[in-house]
This record gives C-alpha cells, structure tokens and sequence, in this order.
C-alpha cells in the first residue's frame, strides 16, 4: 500500500525560473531550472511538468536527466509568460544512491514577475525560486 512506501523529504534541491538574455535570437527568456545544492549526485532525475487553473490545464511536458553532479544545475524548459497566469507545477522524482525521493514544486499563478527576483544558488543569477 502507498501508506508502507517511505519517501524521504527532499532537501537542497531547488526549481527556479530565470530571466535570462538570449543571444541567439536577442531577446529575454524565461527558462525554468532545477538545481542539485547537494553535495552528492542525483540519478535518474525525473521531471514532470504543466500549468493548470480551474478552467485550463496546459499539456505534459516530460524531461529525462540520467544524472544530475554535486553542486550543479541543468535546464528543464523554455516557459511562455502566458503560463505564467496559471499554477506551474514541477513534479520531481530521483535517486540518490538506492533512495528515491519526490517533490512537486508549485509556482501559484503570477508569482513568476521582475519583481520577484532573489538571487539562485549556484548560478549567480536572479530568478523566481521554489524550495
């Protein structure tokens, strides 16, 4: 039963949405991150993601990352600022060692703006972040 399943709690691990300058097509965008402030790697990082309300519910995107270094980060996706009207949520599910571990990450609907920018571990950056 999924009561007897132990899934620890998920510490260090971070989703962050980053405005950030394009230089290929000379524009700003909005890309969400995941980043690993552990000081292990992460296996078999899984990331599932969509944007929902009460009326709309965006497709699934899916994303594979066979492993995840220490200290690190890596891209998920492009992200539209019309979903950013919406509830964003990152579910996340990886290995670390023979432990799984799962979290979702929700970014409420209008909260990834300008004006919610802190600075984002590792990347030396500014972003809106979920721990």
């Amino acid at each position: 039963m999924k009561k007897d399943i132990d899934i620890p709690k998920v510490e260090d691990v971070y989703v962050a949405v980053v405005n950030e300058y394009n230089d290929i097509y000379k524009t700003q965008d909005w890309n969400a991150y995941i980043i690993n402030d552990k000081e292990v790697d992460l296996d078999v990082v899984l990331i599932v993601t969509n944007g929902y309300n009460d009326e709309k519910i965006t497709s699934v995107f899916r994303k594979k990352l066979d492993k995840l270094p220490a200290k690190s980060y890596a891209k998920i996706e492009l992200m539209q600022e019309a979903v950013f009207a919406l509830n964003n949520q990152f579910k996340v599910t990886f290995f670390e060692g023979n432990q799984m571990f799962e979290k979702t990450y929700v970014f409420r609907k209008n909260t990834i703006n300008l004006k919610a920018l802190q600075p984002v571990p590792l990347m030396k950056v500014k972003g809106v972040m979920v721990k």
